[in-house]
């Protein structure tokens, strides 16, 4: 994603935090997580779904340049956002 696409996110998020979820962490936990916050009151879904995009473009950027956090972020469950997008789908080979 690029800069337009990033704010275009922002934006679609301002309004409908869900479908900003989804587009960073896809169907899963965290995307449960901010449906049912969005039911119980519009800003704790808003404030959610702007913590997962900022670790997913936090974690991507670190990824980037090559610096990786080996703690996860606390709160988000979905494996595409602590890796902030990258080797998402593959499998790691073991050490020996």
């Amino acid at each position: 994603m690029g800069v337009i696409s990033a704010i275009f996110l922002i934006f679609v998020t301002l309004f409908f935090p869900p479908i900003g979820v989804f587009c960073v962490a896809g169907c899963g936990p965290d995307l449960l997580i901010n449906i049912l916050l969005t039911l119980l009151g519009y800003f704790p879904g808003h404030i959610h779904a702007f913590y997962v995009e900022y670790i997913y473009y936090e974690r991507r950027e670190q990824a980037r340049t090559g610096c990786f956090t080996a703690s996860r972020a606390p709160g988000v469950y979905s494996e595409r956002v602590q890796s902030g997008g990258q080797n998402y789908g593959t499998i790691v080979q073991p050490v020996t």
